[in-house]
């Protein structure tokens, strides 16, 4: 699909029955291939969620390095238009990804009227730099928010918060080691969170 940015790819998983769509991004430097990722689209299909998996413009064109965050972010919301007219009209949204794909999800969170955010490792300062923090993009969500982090993650720990529920699995930033328990954790917030919604 066209953005601005050159074209993006979203691969579509459908639910039974959909009740929501998750439109979910990858990280800096993978793609949407990432076992997290995979986890938590097959946790949203067995919930009636729709998944689409989002590339970007970058990965799409071939290249390793990421685009800015801001092509990034008018990417991402090209996407998010053209899905909800043509496939998820009438459905709650919910933004989501991985590292850099939950940093885009929260930051174009309000603009895109998300009804809640998840991120997979969202990398809240680059590895030994704590004083670089990105918590400014994960407190400016203002809808309910699920935070899935390896307690090894040399990208630091978030905090719990009003609105933003934070699970601590085994392992580090690529969350391989509980994928599982990954699946778990969102097929369970994904079903409390959109209840009200039903």
């Amino acid at each position: 699909m066209d953005t601005p940015h050159g074209p993006a790819r979203a691969s579509l998983h459908c639910a039974h029955e959909p009740r929501a769509a998750l439109l979910l991004g990858h990280g800096a430097g993978g793609g949407v291939e990432a076992p997290d990722l995979v986890a938590a689209c097959r946790a949203a299909n067995s919930v009636g969620v729709h998944v689409a998996l989002v590339e970007q413009p970058y990965r799409v064109a071939g290249r390793r390095a990421p685009a800015p965050a801001n092509q990034l972010d008018t990417a991402w919301m090209a996407v998010v238009d053209d899905l909800g007219e043509r496939w998820f009209d009438g459905l709650p949204l919910v933004f989501g990804g991985r590292s850099s794909g939950a940093r885009v999800a929260c930051r174009t969170s309000v603009e895109g009227q998300a009804v809640a955010v998840l991120c997979l490792a969202f990398p809240v300062h680059p590895p030994g730099r704590p004083e670089k923090s990105r918590m400014s993009e994960l407190d400016g969500v203002e809808v309910a928010t699920l935070v899935v982090q390896g307690e090894n993650d040399p990208f630091g720990q978030p905090v719990r918060a009003h609105h933003r529920e934070v699970v601590l699995l085994k392992g580090d930033h690529s969350l391989k080691a509980s994928v599982g328990d990954v699946g778990r954790s969102v097929g369970e917030w994904l079903d409390r969170v959109l209840r009200p919604l039903d």
